[in-house]
């Protein structure tokens, strides 16, 4: 099952008609229709129910063809929505066959492995028999006019079976505990905890517990050691990266310890690129710079894992000064090149896609990346034991 919503992304040239093929999709007057070329200058989300695949996010897209300054910030805008996509649609007006834009498309969906869909739209425009001469070259496409609700059952028949064949996201926990095995989610309740709620990687690994028939146990860092005295036979505690060097010190090593983070290192990301990545930590020399990049905007505070901590523990760690930027939400690949390192964040925001994707970006530039529990494991001499459990 996937863990986040399957995103489908609609592509194609201004006025192809992709807002109204979203809203004959979805049934709902999602996004403005006009025939003015550009009406939609920005991606727009809409998450609905897909039966019988579930819930399913589609994006609506600028066109790919736009014009001027602001016109190529908004083609920039929409291709960036590839590295988070898990299925294209491409629509292409039947009274506008251009082929150098589908190739160009093709090669972006390959590059980020994007399985895609042609629609060719407003069937009604034009006769049966330059449909049929179409229908020759693009044998594949899907004919449909999206204002006439022609074929739009058939487009998303075709769309459930893409979906049902794209790789599910992996379990989290579910593979590497027994089942009727026991868990321990040590949770700090600190400042920029959230009031009365547990935070999003919390709730996700309990789900897949349950999902799992782990037995999990939620506890304070304060009653972890009398916690651990009630309980026997664990397989497993998992930690905030932050409180690593005090937890590791209460579990007795005959238990194993990891983190959320890495956890999620694994689940959305590929894990021994990230602990590749750590270890190019001791080849960091004096100005080199370093990209901190979160996927959420936050208050930053004192105590801020990434704009705070990270950054003065790794100059304490190395003794090197180094120069930090910082990117937050989808700003994430220009100017790779210029960074000795980038450190991510565990990415509970966004889906798998985007941080594989984000991955092979920096792999491209040759930059290693890591994580927030990466490496905040190997700053404090733990990294080996975090990745015990995974016969690392």
């Amino acid at each position: 099952m996937f863990m986040y919503k399957p995103t489908i992304s609609i592509y194609g040239k201004r006025n192809a008609g992709k807002s109204s093929l979203l809203n004959a999709i979805t049934e709902q007057e999602v996004s403005i229709v006009s025939s003015i070329e550009g009406t939609t200058t920005d991606p727009v989300k809409k998450s609905m129910e897909l039966t019988p695949v579930g819930p399913v996010v589609f994006i609506d897209t600028a066109g790919i063809d736009d014009k001027g300054e602001l016109g190529n910030l908004r083609i920039k805008k929409s291709l960036d929505t590839a590295r988070r996509t898990n299925i294209a649609i491409y629509v292409m007006d039947i009274l506008d066959i251009d082929k150098e834009y589908l190739n160009n498309m093709e090669i972006l969906f390959k590059k980020y492995n994007i399985p895609y869909i042609l629609v060719i739209n407003k069937i009604d425009m034009v006769d049966e028999n330059y449909i049929d001469k179409l229908k020759l070259e693009y044998p594949h496409g899907i004919f449909v006019s999206s204002t006439k609700r022609i074929n739009i059952d058939k487009l998303k028949q075709e769309l459930i079976k893409k979906i049902e064949e794209v790789e599910a996201d992996p379990p989290i926990v579910g593979d590497l505990v027994p089942y009727n095995g026991k868990v321990i989610l040590v949770v700090p309740i600190d400042k920029q905890a959230p009031k009365g709620r547990l935070i999003l990687p919390q709730v996700q690994v309990i789900r897949d517990c349950i999902d799992n028939g782990i037995k999990c146990y939620v506890l304070r860092d304060t009653e972890l050691k009398s916690g651990l005295e009630d309980l026997e036979d664990v397989d497993l505690v998992i930690t905030d990266s932050q409180i690593f060097k005090k937890v590791d010190k209460i579990v007795p090593k005959d238990i194993k310890l990891t983190s959320f983070s890495i956890l999620f290192a694994r689940h959305k990301g590929d894990l021994k690129k990230l602990v590749d990545g750590v270890k190019t930590i001791n080849t960091l020399k004096n100005n080199d710079n370093i990209l901190i990049a979160e996927n959420c905007t936050h208050n930053t505070t004192h105590e801020d894992i990434g704009r705070v901590k990270i950054p003065t523990l790794l100059q304490k760690k190395t003794g090197k000064k180094l120069n930090f930027h910082f990117k937050t939400g989808y700003d994430f690949s220009e100017n790779l090149e210029k960074y000795s390192l980038v450190i991510h964040c565990g990415g509970c925001m966004v889906n798998r896609k985007e941080i594989q994707s984000r991955i092979m970006l920096c792999n491209e530039k040759q930059v290693p990346i890591t994580n927030y529990g990466v490496l905040l494991a190997y700053l404090n001499d733990i990294l080996d034991r975090t990745l015990e459990i995974f016969d690392y």
